[in-house]
């Protein structure tokens, strides 16, 4: 039996409900950091040490080797928990949050395969172990193409089938006039009760496209189908040194159905200063699924960070938001602490914790970029 689109219901819940897993891909390829490379494992390290007080970790490994490596470096960082599974995929690069599957959950259970409204399903294996009803998790899988940039991305693109399939996700490939929908986690960041925040300069800019044949209405129809939005808001650029073309993450988040914190620059010479700006007026004029207006909080920009004469993506906004605990890309910058004590009020119920990042950057991602949270499956 077949399904109508309207038949099916998704909802992508916020970052900020309940988690069953957090999953990470463990660091190897050294061309991401050049001539950075040897701390970033133990970085990692730290996250996991931070994360695996609060819930179970996936974690990708390249090899049987690299997980050796990852379990050497772990255990002598104290940051080997109970609750983390090691998966033996190859990667090209560690940026999950992008590679990944998106998760969402489902109320509808069929073995059926469609392609209609620019949709394909999966047939289920062992449906028995998966369920069926309200709370089901299901698995958008977006065509990975490393944000149409970079040659080397076919490991990556298979990552999010993987996921899925551990997950016991039901796995949907979006399409679009027949080709697979391309998009990132990244690019999109949402409140959990149907609207969801994106910017022209990643989604509908020639440079770095990802979908030509696609329009401002096609992706709003795309986002209503699959993750549940019924409310898109369209900011305009990212910010300087961001290699993905303008990734949300890095500039502006939900932090509560109707709350967004927003990265502002207060010197008016830095490449951020209108851009940011433009952003805040266009919130300003937003409204949330239900037409209200939304509670923006301003969240400081950090002095700006280059490395070998290269500006980087530094941004508080790339937090990621865990059960019981909130992880923070820091820079050894005064607004450190400004950007902690923000945030620290917004989740008084978690953990606020700064990371130093100021190596992991030159990666061009940090906290969020690398995380990619499974949902529980019930709320």
């Amino acid at each position: 039996m077949k399904h109508a689109l309207s038949d099916r219901h998704y909802h992508m819940p916020a970052e900020w409900e309940p988690h069953a897993s957090t999953w990470l891909a463990w660091p190897h390829y050294r061309g991401d950091w050049p001539g950075k490379f040897e701390p970033i494992p133990w970085v990692y390290a730290e996250i996991i040490r931070r994360l695996g007080q609060h819930e179970r970790i996936d974690l990708i490994v390249n090899t049987a080797s690299s997980e050796k490596h990852a379990r050497k470096v772990l255990a002598k960082a104290n940051a080997l928990p109970n609750h983390i599974s090691f998966h033996r995929w190859p990667t090209d690069r560690v940026w999950t949050r992008d590679s990944g599957c998106t998760f969402v959950r489902t109320d509808v259970h069929t073995e059926t395969v469609t392609g209609g409204h620019g949709f394909r399903r999966a047939a289920w294996a062992n449906k028995k172990k998966r369920g069926a009803g309200p709370g089901t998790l299901a698995a958008i899988k977006w065509r990975f193409n490393a944000w149409a940039k970079y040659p080397n991305y076919w490991h990556d693109e298979k990552i999010g089938s993987h996921m899925a399939r551990i997950a016991h996700a039901l796995e949907m490939r979006p399409v679009h006039h027949k080709a697979r929908v391309v998009l990132e986690g990244g690019s999109i960041d949402v409140n959990g009760q149907g609207t969801l925040l994106t910017t022209e300069e990643c989604l509908l800019s020639k440079t770095q496209q990802r979908n030509p044949s696609m329009s401002r209405e096609d992706y709003e129809k795309l986002f209503s189908d699959h993750l549940g939005i019924k409310s898109v808001i369209w900011l305009g650029s990212g910010i300087a040194g961001d290699d993905t073309h303008g990734h949300v993450d890095d500039i502006t988040r939900f932090v509560s159905p109707d709350t967004v914190v927003t990265a502002v620059e207060s010197d008016p010479n830095d490449l951020n200063y209108e851009p940011l700006r433009e952003n805040i007026r266009r919130l300003r004029a937003a409204t949330d699924q239900n037409g209200k207006p939304l509670a923006i909080i301003e969240l400081p920009m950090p002095g700006p960070v280059a490395f070998e004469g290269r500006r980087l993506p530094a941004s508080y906004a790339n937090f990621y938001i865990a059960n019981g605990i909130v992880l923070v890309p820091v820079f050894n910058d005064p607004n450190d602490r400004v950007a902690l004590d923000i945030l620290a009020d917004l989740f008084p119920d978690r953990e606020i914790v700064g990371i130093y990042s100021g190596d992991l950057i030159w990666g061009f991602g940090a906290m969020h970029c690398m995380t990619q949270q499974q949902p529980a499956v019930s709320p």
